[in-house]
């Protein structure tokens, strides 16, 4: 994981003090005057007026986001899994066991205990809702299961070829966000399995761009957050972060301590095929319609602060000024009588 972070304020000050130090016995302090003909600095630059933004850079994958896996939730044998790179979507079987079908179903909460009538909560309402969506009806759809929703529940298992007992056991269906890729296969047919030995792996079916980030960058990170995506044909795309989570890696020694870093999922628009590596620009700060001079055309003051040479002619003067967002070697800067297009002096 590389990290860059852009226009930071303490290297950007640390930078001005070292650009300016090298004029500063050459040109007077902040708030003096100079007339025609005094020595004019080396150099200029000119105000600008724009919008300034202080940046946190990282690399990303493109990939199809993070793996989850699929583990049985019954003993026996397996008798069907999908091919590697299948798209599995709702009401279709992730595999089998004993040639019971598990059934994918959308929702966000994991398949946990036996449904039966009279049980209520988050996947009842989730169940009833994915029956909707298949085409069954003759029940309310609400958090409670019924005796309409086992008999809807009835024949859904008919079709789906499951045994018509009205109640969902652990193992004949299984949640996901939306429609799976199967990413790999971690058993085969013909093997026994025991609840909770993993089965495949699977991932979203849209590709996302994969970023870490340290902690210290958890608040560029969040969702909706626009970001900037630099392809590797050097082309930059819009995205935006859809989701953000905390992940903790091991100690890759002995006695060495875990890492915890930031994962962000973001989307992009663009088509783009195969796995690549690309950099993800996120916006830490904005400021807009600003005005702005390199950070090298600020002066150090006598009693503290800085200041600007303001070049007007073959004579130049000297205004404080009040420092701002420093990004992309340029800052923020307000003072009286300053504005765009107005020339100020730099170092040679």
């Amino acid at each position: 994981m590389s990290r860059r972070v852009l226009g930071i304020v303490a290297g950007a000050v640390a930078v001005a003090s070292a650009a300016t130090a090298a004029v500063l016995t050459a040109r007077p302090g902040a708030g003096s005057e100079q007339g025609a003909g005094d020595a004019l600095p080396p150099a200029t630059a000119e105000i600008k007026r724009g919008t300034l933004r202080e940046s946190v850079e990282a690399d990303g994958d493109l990939g199809y986001g993070p793996t989850r896996s699929a583990s049985a939730r019954k003993q026996g044998i397996v008798t069907w899994l999908p091919d590697s790179g299948a798209v599995v979507k709702r009401g279709d079987p992730l595999y089998r066991i004993d040639d019971d079908p598990a059934i994918l179903l959308y929702g966000s909460t994991p398949a946990y205990r036996r449904l039966t009538p009279g049980d209520e909560g988050r996947d009842v309402a989730q169940l009833e809702r994915n029956l909707t969506e298949l085409g069954y009806d003759g029940f309310t759809p609400d958090d409670e299961y019924t005796s309409s929703t086992a008999a809807a529940v009835e024949d859904w298992q008919d079709d789906a070829g499951l045994p018509e007992t009205g109640v969902v056991e652990l193992g004949q269906v299984v949640f996901a966000s939306g429609a799976v890729r199967v990413d790999s296969l971690t058993a085969s047919p013909d093997a026994a399995v025991a609840p909770g030995q993993a089965l495949l792996t699977w991932t979203g079916t849209s590709k996302v761009v994969t970023v870490r980030l340290d902690v210290s960058d958890a608040a560029v990170a969040k969702a909706g957050a626009a970001v900037e995506v630099t392809l590797p044909d050097g082309k930059r795309v819009p995205g935006w972060v859809t989701e953000v989570s905390t992940v903790i890696e091991p100690g890759t020694g002995q006695d060495a301590d875990p890492t915890t870093e930031i994962e962000a999922q973001v989307s992009i628009t663009t088509a783009f095929s195969g796995p690549a590596s690309v950099d993800v620009t996120f916006t830490a700060a904005e400021r807009r319609n600003v005005l702005t001079v390199p950070v090298a055309a600020l002066v150090a003051a006598a009693g503290g602060g800085f200041g600007v040479e303001v070049v007007e002619g073959t004579a130049t003067r000297h205004v404080p000024v009040r420092t701002g967002l420093f990004a992309d070697g340029r800052v923020e800067i307000t003072g009286d009588g300053l504005r765009e297009g107005t020339t100020v002096g730099m170092p040679k």
